[in-house]
């Protein structure tokens, strides 16, 4: 059974592996640290990252050939669809978006077109990889900075008068250099973090021309900032702030000046294109478009639009046209009143693989709440951590909160391990509000689990508002 060990989260996630030794064992073992159970739906998802890989070692005349083998979750909620999809995108470093299929709407109505499913991933492409960039130039922008800094703080040097002598110049010269590098000593001990210093920002947009670039314009692909602000003249502003503030600002206009644009844009186009991921949530939702009633617009309309994304084309966006022919799409859904076969041919036809995954019960919660690295045992203990006040959970309270939980979802509404959250935040709301004034050593058991729970849960109608 797959687990999703903390529900949209964004703990910190393994560090990206070389690609090549990605092996579907290796990735499987990587998203067992975080998701507990299910192999089936672990080893699907492993497989087709490893044959993303596998393509870029074709020949390009058959490279081009071979289409993702797109995904479909089918799961209620909360049993960890959208967390394997996230986990394994942060495994491969590669852009990931997650957008609901319900958000969109046919072409013709107002609402969001499904192409901008398509340049949202780009943006965050190209994020992504700016962000890598900047990471590359960190020491060299600092050192630019610190250069500019000290010719803020120290003044310019005199230069010879008509009557000095060479050596008397070379000497003057010599004294400026020792001022200087005394002033860099300083500045590297954090000695001068506190002074006033002015510094100089250019400012190449106004509000105005953010509020023109609006959110209709998406969908041909212009970015009218960007437009207007290489258009128009931009404004030097001058700030006066701390020499600690003015090298973090400085370092990074630095950062931005050492990094070539057109070489991010062109690497995070090719790595969207090539390995972009789009986690598309409540499909099920639009499928069946014969029971679509009331305001809602053809749920058919909307498949029928996402099909030839799902296919493959070409769509404009604001970094220049981008293939979707090798996207790997993972759709989810609960599948509780449609099926997948509820879809038309064609879409379904581009989904080839199906997982299913199961319900949660009282024993992988207890799994869910103590064995991830990210188990939310393990978080809220860290939490309450911080005011100096130190928890433990005996193995009987564990098990008690995962019981009671199941029983909750059993009663009410199932939303999964979600539920776990709802729960620990009641038992562990008497500590965090007063907390650091609590005793700095507390053990969760058995009798103080029933004594904040019992009443809450043996009540339906009071659960049903309170977890």
């Amino acid at each position: 059974m797959l687990i999703e060990s903390a529900q949209g989260g964004r703990s910190a996630a393994p560090e990206p592996k070389d690609p090549g030794a990605l092996l579907p064992v290796r990735i499987v073992e990587e998203l067992d640290q975080y998701i507990v159970g299910q192999d089936d739906a672990k080893r699907a998802v492993a497989i087709a990252l490893r044959n993303r890989w596998r393509r870029q070692q074709l020949p390009p005349e058959l490279r081009d050939e071979v289409a993702p083998k797109n995904i479909i979750m089918m799961g209620p909620t909360g049993v960890g669809k959208t967390e394997i999809a996230r986990r394994l995108a942060r495994l491969a470093a590669a852009p990931f978006i997650k957008v609901e299929a319900t958000r969109y709407t046919e072409v013709g109505y107002v609402g969001r077109d499904v192409e901008s499913m398509i340049r949202d991933l780009t943006d965050l492409g190209v994020a992504m990889v700016r962000a890598e960039r900047l990471d590359s130039v960190t020491d060299k922008a600092a050192e630019m900075a610190e250069e500019r800094l000290l010719d803020l703080l120290l003044p310019t040097p005199e230069s010879a008068g008509p009557d000095e002598t060479d050596g008397e110049a070379e000497a003057h010269l010599e004294r400026a250099a020792r001022t200087r590098e005394k002033m860099r000593d300083k500045l590297r001990r954090g000695e001068l973090d506190d002074r006033p210093v002015e510094i100089q920002q250019r400012q190449r947009q106004s509000p105005m021309v953010h509020l023109l670039g609006g959110a209709g314009l998406e969908q041909i692909g212009l970015d009218l900032p960007e437009m207007f602000g290489r258009l128009m003249p931009g404004q030097v502003k001058q700030r006066r702030m701390s020499v600690g503030a003015a090298r973090e600002v400085l370092a990074q206009e630095e950062a931005g000046k050492l990094i070539d644009m057109d070489e991010v844009v062109r690497t995070a186009v090719a790595r969207v294109e090539n390995t972009g991921i789009v986690f598309l949530d409540e499909l099920d939702k639009i499928a069946g478009g014969d029971r679509a009633h009331g305001p809602d617009v053809s749920r058919e309309g909307v498949q029928r639009d996402v099909l030839p994304i799902v296919e493959g084309t070409t769509v404009g966006t604001k970094y220049g046209m981008v293939r979707t022919d090798h996207i790997l799409f993972i759709g989810a859904g609960a599948f509780h009143v449609s099926k997948p076969s509820d879809l038309i041919p064609e879409l379904q036809g581009r989904f080839p693989i199906r997982v299913e995954l199961s319900s949660l019960g009282e024993a992988d919660f207890v799994r869910i709440l103590s064995e991830p690295r990210n188990s939310l045992i393990l978080q809220y203990t860290a939490l309450i951590g911080t005011e100096g006040i130190e928890i433990s959970f005996t193995d009987g309270a564990t098990r008690l909160i995962a019981r009671m939980a199941h029983k909750v979802n059993q009663q009410t509404e199932d939303i999964g391990a979600r539920r776990l959250y709802t729960v620990m935040e009641k038992l562990l709301e008497e500590i965090s509000f007063h907390a650091p004034d609590v005793d700095k050593s507390i053990t969760i058991d058995e009798d103080y689990v029933r004594e904040r729970l019992a009443d809450v849960v043996e009540d339906r109608d009071i659960s049903r508002y309170i977890l």
